[in-house]
């Protein structure tokens, strides 16, 4: 069993930089492919971005390219996301989600375990 607590959203005007962090307790997250996913009013939960058991395979959803980047620390079972250049249509709330396997797809399927959320709002 994994529990994944997530931290750092909050209020930012368009331009701005967030961190958001994902603190996973229990044993293997370092197999664990883990991913950011978001889901703004209205609509369904998207895919953000994905970081592989080894950290070294990384995926973006064209949105966010260039703009946001996934890491994580195996050391302190966190992984982060750095969100830079927000934009109004950035807002929503993040959930952080881990995938028993190696490697996953974007698929909200492959995700095993997710966190309770943290809003994100980008002012204009």
């Amino acid at each position: 069993q994994v529990q994944l607590v997530e931290s750092g959203g909050g209020l930012v005007q368009v331009g701005g930089s967030l961190r958001l962090s994902c603190a996973a307790s229990g044993r293997s997250f370092s197999t664990y492919t883990l991913g950011w996913f978001r889901q703004a009013r209205g609509k369904e939960r998207e895919f953000v971005a994905s970081i592989n058991w080894s950290g070294r395979n990384t995926d973006y959803a064209d949105s966010v390219k260039g703009r946001f980047t996934i890491s994580r620390d195996n050391g302190f079972n966190t992984v982060y996301l750095q969100m830079n250049n927000l934009k109004p249509e950035d807002t929503a709330v993040y959930y952080c989600a881990a995938a028993n396997k190696f490697t996953a797809d974007r698929s909200n399927d492959e995700y095993n375990y997710w966190g309770q959320g943290t809003q994100v709002t980008v002012s204009s």
